[in-house]
């Protein structure tokens, strides 16, 4: 198989594998939701436990790696130095990895908690508001940066250091050897381009429920499908045209643009609204996070047939190993010339401190508005989960103005994260092409738009939900073996 023939094979197995999908959701829309419900079912019943134990590892393994005497190796030659600042780094891997999932679920998920918590605690109590913010601190915290961690420092490393192409297969090598260049490698890239699509395509999913939801309580605009549609489409015009301009002006300035607009925004939740109770709640659930990370990680529920498990925490973990090719990739496409030490810490700690930070500041706000000054918050979340963020905006000063801008946010971020997504997907179509051509990126963000509006047509949330826990199954096996092999290729560097 000569190089052409088998970036072609990689290209055309996943068009094909991709269009099929489009082609029965679009026909068969009712049909794709009952048979991922099946699917989803099975998975969470009888694998939910490999979930939780294998993104455990992951992070175990992580943090063991950037304290070890690997700690000191360099992704790339040992005169390299890093090719942004720490500033713009931190921008585009967080813009990547989690924002515009984060403005969607920073005021509903402490709110549904709240009213719905797990392992049998009483609902709207004290202990299930404390609960409500130690598992969004576990869902966005560590266990998911160090998915896109271990990905992105086995890339990082056999690209800059080992100069293999950006592939997942070529991560493989030091276990697979040989094999990782044969059918069983383009394979493995197969399953990681479409594995990135689709786990791209929900995000892009609840992007569009969003922002629709910040029109409708900015201009009225009804919350319709079609409504959500347009929204796709304009998007997609916006990221192609981003995506054409390159990776150091498009993404790096989104990314610059949303991380500043993000913490304007969150300065002002957390100076307007309540903040001795919020600034209170971070500290305390960060605490209680910390000291209950390893029961919440492994908080299987054998006793009681509760399927709070698999719609939250398990779907997280399918969720982010789903992002995990994409967002790895791109992440290590921006690390070249950082340490092992430093990319570790720089990819698990700042962004999941982030992250619990903004849950404390929008959900602690939220919560406080539904439990001490009795609005109507969690009603209105209930009802309607994309319009959670905006309802709480409203009650703080300039409410509308901040809507706008968080609407903005939304926005910027959808494009950045579409953007993102569409240069990783060309660069695995391409053979790992560091700068692949404009014309394949303009195939995939018709693909990955086309993705979105199947998975909203065929059931919206659960339709989403179902999808990316069962297309990250078999991505779990590809992370154990990504460990060992990054643990056998450090070996052989010391």
């Amino acid at each position: 198989m000569n190089k052409k023939e088998a970036d072609n094979m990689v290209l055309y197995i996943s068009l094909v594998l991709l269009v099929v999908f489009l082609f029965f959701g679009f026909v068969f829309t009712d049909e794709l939701l009952n048979v991922t419900n099946v699917l989803f079912g099975v998975i969470t019943h009888n694998l939910g436990w490999f979930y939780l134990v294998s993104v455990l590892g992951i992070l175990i393994f992580c943090l063991g790696l950037a304290f070890s005497k690997y700690g000191k190796l360099r992704l790339g030659d040992e005169d390299d130095r890093p090719e942004y600042s720490n500033f713009s780094w931190f921008a585009m891997l967080f813009s990547a990895g989690m924002g515009i999932g984060l403005v969607f679920w920073g005021v509903a998920e402490p709110v549904y908690h709240y009213l719905q918590p797990p392992l049998g605690i009483e609902a709207a109590s004290s202990e299930s508001a404390s609960k409500a913010f130690q598992y969004a601190f576990l869902h966005w915290g560590f266990h998911p940066w160090a998915i896109y961690a271990i990905v992105g420092l086995a890339l990082a490393y056999v690209t800059f250091k080992k100069k293999k192409p950006c592939l997942i297969s070529s991560t493989l090598e030091p276990l697979l050897g040989e094999k990782t260049k044969g059918i069983a490698g383009k394979l493995i890239d197969v399953l990681a381009l479409v594995l990135t699509v689709i786990g791209v395509a929900t995000s892009l999913g609840l992007g569009a429920l969003q922002v629709n939801g910040g029109l409708k309580t900015l201009f009225g605009i009804p919350n319709t499908i079609t409504v959500q549609i347009i929204i796709i489409v304009i998007i997609t015009v916006l990221f192609l045209i981003s995506s054409i301009t390159g990776l150091d002006k498009g993404i790096k300035i989104l990314s610059n643009t949303n991380i500043v607009i993000a913490l304007l925004i969150m300065i002002f939740v957390l100076f307007t609204g309540p903040t001795v109770f919020i600034i209170d709640t971070f500290f305390v659930s960060l605490s209680a996070y910390l000291h209950n990370i390893l029961p919440m990680s492994l908080a299987l529920t054998p006793f009681s047939d509760d399927p709070w498990l698999g719609n939250w925490t398990i779907f997280y973990w399918a969720w982010w190993m789903s992002w995990g090719p994409f967002v790895g990739t791109f992440i290590a496409r921006i690390s070249k010339g950082r340490t092992v030490k430093e990319f570790i810490m720089g990819v698990i700690i700042i962004p999941a401190l982030f992250c619990c930070l903004w849950f404390a500041v929008f959900g602690g706000t939220a919560l406080h508005f539904e439990i001490i000054d009795k609005l109507s918050i969690a009603e209105a979340i209930t009802g309607d989960v994309a319009v959670g963020l905006f309802v709480t905006l409203s009650h703080l000063p300039f409410g509308q103005a901040i809507s706008f801008l968080a609407t903005l946010l939304i926005v910027t971020f959808f494009v950045t994260s579409a953007d993102s997504a569409n240069f990783v997907v060309a660069m695995f179509s391409r053979n790992g092409d560091l700068n692949p051509d404009r014309k394949i990126k303009v195939v995939w963000g018709i693909v990955l738009s086309s993705m979105a509006i199947v998975l909203l047509l065929s059931g919206g949330l659960v339709a989403i939900r179902n999808v990316a826990i069962i297309m990250a199954l078999p991505f779990v096996f590809i992370l154990i073996m990504m460990c060992v092999s990054i643990f056998k290729a450090f070996k052989n560097e010391t």
